[in-house]
């Protein structure tokens, strides 16, 4: 199916997979009460470890499906129209990320509040499609090595030196730019490191886009992504000690004492291995939707949970206060909601944009008929005064 379509349906799965742990992460995490978060208890500890694979893993695949999309067109270079497409997609993601960020009753008070510049998923993700773009261009007259190189290789250095620039706090810059970078104001994503992610996705898009028509490509990238992915999880520790014992580098140490960024690289990989092993048996159409819908889902999971605009969502009124057995129930309906809520929307999208074009052109309409009709009675209302006072035109 796959092969026949040129589309990789287990991507698919695997975006729509991280979009409902994302759901039930945020719900459980905004709402559970703190007495029940305990590390010690298996299943809560369970539940954290795979709470902090859905970040990675939604960011390698946004940079996998855009970088996918991007080279499989004939042209190349700026004659590529997925870079237009690409680059106003970036934008779109960053306007909606404010504006989900936006309190309408503060911006009627003439507030902007702080909360506005803070920096999200879908400012570090447009911001990745740019950089992505970014990379394509300097490439495209080069050797076909050198894109999947140079990804490959900036989720390296991001990586690598995390524990330097971690500890800058960028002071000197305005807070709505510092926040793209530091998370000290209380932004939840930076596209520092977070740009590795989506870079490295988009490596092992070439890849696949590459070698797509081989028929051992799926055997062979399950067990390279299975082994690398279990090696980055188990030994890049180790590893990155031995060559600070070898070489007497402190980053390398410091890479040990918080090395979460290799080892979620490992989970991504392990997550890939299980979705491309299973790919035959998830093509379901309705999961399958749910994966293609990730920006309504986001969007309305953010307006009910958060409080987009007004301010009142589940936070406002549940926050940390909720038993586990609420917290469970609460956040398969929350899932089921959203859902089915943005594939509503998917379904009747046409419709819907259509009917707003159509009042947006009724609303120019009547709002010409009335400037016309008001011109009109002006320059009567001139004639007629003109006349009384006994004034020429000219």
């Amino acid at each position: 199916m796959e092969q026949k379509t040129n589309r990789l349906y287990f991507i698919d799965a695997m975006r729509a997979w991280a979009i409902l742990m994302m759901l039930q992460g945020h719900f459980v995490d905004g709402l559970l009460d703190p007495v029940y978060r305990d590390p010690g208890n298996g299943f809560y500890s369970l539940w954290l470890y795979f709470r902090g694979i859905t970040a990675p893993v939604f960011f390698t695949v946004s940079g996998f499906i855009f970088t996918y999309l991007l080279i499989r067109v004939p042209q190349t270079g700026l004659d590529n129209p997925r870079i237009k497409k690409g680059l106003k997609r970036g934008l779109q993601l960053l306007l909606i990320g404010y504006l989900l960020r936006l309190n309408l009753f503060g911006l009627f008070e003439g507030k902007l509040y702080s909360a506005f510049f803070l920096v999200d998923v879908l400012h570090c993700i447009g911001i990745s499609i740019m950089v992505i773009i970014a990379v394509y261009l300097l490439t495209a007259g080069l050797k076909k090595w050198v894109l999947p190189f140079s990804l490959v290789g900036l989720t390296l250095v991001l990586f690598l030196f995390e524990p330097l620039y971690s500890t800058w706090t960028f002071t000197a810059w305005p807070e709505a730019i510092a926040n793209y970078f530091t998370r000290s104001n209380g932004s939840v994503f930076t596209i520092i490191p977070w740009v590795g992610y989506t870079a490295l996705g988009g490596f092992l898009a070439v890849l696949f886009k590459r070698y797509l028509p081989n028929k051992n490509l799926y055997p062979s990238a399950i067990w390279l992504s299975l082994i690398l992915g279990l090696s980055l999880v188990y030994f890049s520790s180790p590893f990155f000690y031995s060559l600070y014992e070898l070489s007497g580098i402190a980053l390398f140490k410091d890479i040990v004492a918080n090395n979460y960024l290799f080892i979620r690289l490992g989970d991504v990989l392990i997550v890939f291995a299980v979705f491309m092993l299973l790919r035959k048996l998830i093509i379901r159409p309705t999961f399958l939707r749910i994966g293609q819908n990730t920006l309504s889902i986001y969007v309305i999971h953010f307006v009910i949970l958060y409080g987009s605009f007004t301010g009142l969502g589940l936070y406002r009124f549940f926050d940390h206060s909720i038993s586990p057995v609420m917290a469970i129930s609460g956040a398969i309906a929350f899932m089921a909601v959203c859902s089915y809520a943005a594939l509503t929307y998917d379904k009747h999208e046409a419709f819907i944009k259509g009917q707003i074009q159509s009042l947006q052109k009724s609303g120019l309409a009547l709002f010409m008929r009335a400037y016309y009709a008001v011109s009109e009675l002006l320059i009567i209302l001139q004639d007629r005064l003109l006349r009384f006072f006994n004034i020429s035109k000219g």
